[in-house]
């Protein structure tokens, strides 16, 4: 693994044996590019400088790339300026070695075979690298250093190593985020209903937020008992039951509709959250399969709905106070064993930080970068419940804004997208006047009418889009919010709310 050329001077032989390498196929591929500029756009996907074991090759291999990207001769001669004065190559004969490179390539149609190679020989040193720094942290005794944090972390550089390639990608050209950009609007233009993201299956709120976007943290925050869990219920399910795999527009294998769903349930148990989703499905009221009290016919759809979900792609975690860390560890997990496309925390005021800070709002300013990083380093939306403070009761008009956030200030610094969920029919259902007092009971019914089985999802923040308010439907028997049905749709022969299944 570790043999030269016989035409040309082993390059890097201090610590050749250390790590594996082969300095023969960086120099036919090197010189295969010098003779041959066209071979570089072959294999430029699959190796870069940074996967060469030998300096001097990494350095002649970035000019030769600058240069032939600005659609300039990579040559010998034309390299010899930028490398006259390089004390690497003075070791190996000065600029002749250049010249050397190309006059010894002899094997241009393996150009892509040598670049696999350089690139797998450069994984394998990474992995020897990364687990001297394991070997190496866990030998220090240290009281800051918990072994459980030192797994976490290990688990994080590998995964990284493992998706990109590299323990670090660092910048990356504007050329790249445009092409990026444009593969995302046009697999959106491609995409039945014009969504960028992921279905929520709630068609007002896709409209609004364009779907939900990778690498998004999104807030869904509201008092309690206005049907946080049951709307962050809905849309898992939605987007689970949807799932299908194939041929994305990139020609790669992925989800092409819907999504893997994992979901951290902090606060109800996994049995709990998977009656309330069957509750939905089956249109059984949750509290009815709490006491068993279902007819046949009730008991059978509750059956049929528990089997057409079994192939759901949701996954539930139902630890109780994780630290972020182990959050974003597991995360990585479900990842890399099942895939994940969306992943749902309830409630974010459940999570513990990694480490003990001095006030709340530290705290939780280090849990909301955190599910930021996740969102961003798997490429995925992430919706995080959130608690409102109690000063929205004080208010008469008890629709919530963005500073009835808890510690709203890293909430809403670091959210791409916060929504309230308001039920002003809760409200009203509290105020209902003395059977006295019959005007008042009039207008309190009509009033009650009007809200009955409607629900507000209120948009304070988009990086990306509009606010603004999106009208649902609520069936709370069934803890199920849906698409509302507008007048003019019931007179096309609609009829109470559709709530889309």
């Amino acid at each position: 693994m570790t043999v030269a050329s016989a035409n040309l001077p082993l390059a890097g032989v201090a610590g050749a044996e250390s790590m594996p390498h082969n300095i023969e196929a960086e120099q036919q591929l090197l010189g295969a590019i010098l003779t041959n500029n066209d071979l570089y756009d072959r294999i430029a996907s699959i190796v870069g400088a940074e996967h060469f074991h030998e300096p001097v090759h990494a350095r002649i291999f970035e000019i030769a790339a600058a240069r032939i990207q600005k659609n300039a001769l990579a040559s010998p001669v034309t390299l010899k300026p930028f490398l006259e004065e390089d004390p690497g190559l003075g070791e190996l004969g000065g600029v002749a070695y250049l010249a050397r490179l190309a006059g010894a390539a002899i094997s241009a149609f393996a150009a892509r075979d040598y670049a696999q190679m350089i690139y797998d020989l450069a994984i394998r040193r990474e992995l020897i690298r990364l687990g001297g720094d394991i070997s190496a942290k866990a030998r220090e005794m240290e009281v800051a250093s918990e072994p459980k944090d030192q797994i976490v972390e290990a688990e994080q550089a590998l995964y990284k190593l493992g998706e990109q390639g590299k323990t670090d990608s660092g910048f990356q050209s504007f050329l790249k985020a445009v092409t990026d950009a444009v593969n995302v609007a046009n697999a959106a233009y491609q995409r039945e209903g014009g969504l960028a993201g992921v279905s929520t299956g709630l068609i007002d709120m896709d409209k609004k937020l364009g779907g939900l976007h990778r690498s998004d943290l999104l807030i869904l925050a509201g008092r309690p008992s206005m049907g946080k869990t049951s709307l962050a219920t809905n849309i898992a399910f939605n987007i689970a039951k949807a799932y299908k795999r194939g041929r994305t527009p990139d020609g790669s294998d992925g989800t092409v509709d819907g999504g893997v769903v994992g979901f951290y349930s902090l606060e109800m148990s996994a049995e709990q959250l998977a009656a309330r989703i069957l509750s939905e499905a089956a249109e059984v009221p949750s509290e009815q399969i709490r006491r068993g009290d279902m007819t046949e016919t009730e008991f059978r759809r509750f059956v049929e709905a528990a089997k057409s979900l079994e192939s759901c792609p949701l996954y539930i975690d139902d630890t109780p106070a994780l630290p972020i860390s182990q959050l974003a560890a597991r995360a990585r997990r479900l990842k890399r064993t099942h895939g994940l496309d969306v992943l749902i925390i309830d409630y974010l005021q459940l999570v513990r930080p990694a480490t003990a800070k001095d006030s709340r709002v530290n705290e939780v300013s280090e849990i909301t970068q955190g599910l930021k990083a996740i969102a961003k380093e798997l490429d995925i939306p992430v919706i995080a419940l959130s608690q409102l403070s109690r000063q929205v009761e004080n208010r008469e008009d008890k629709r919530p804004q963005l500073s009835d956030l808890r510690e709203s200030g890293s909430i809403e610094q670091d959210a791409d997208v916060v929504m309230f969920v308001f039920r002003e029919e809760y409200y009203k259902e509290r105020e209902k006047p003395g059977d006295h007092d019959l005007e008042a009971m009039a207008t309190w019914q009509t009033e009650m009418e009007r809200l009955h089985g409607k629900a507000e999802v209120i948009i304070g923040k988009q990086r990306h889009g509009p606010i603004g308010t999106v009208e649902l439907s609520f069936e709370g028997q069934f803890t199920r919010f849906g698409n509302l049905v507008r007048p003019w749709q019931n007179n096309e022969g609609g009829g109470g709310p559709d709530v889309g299944f």
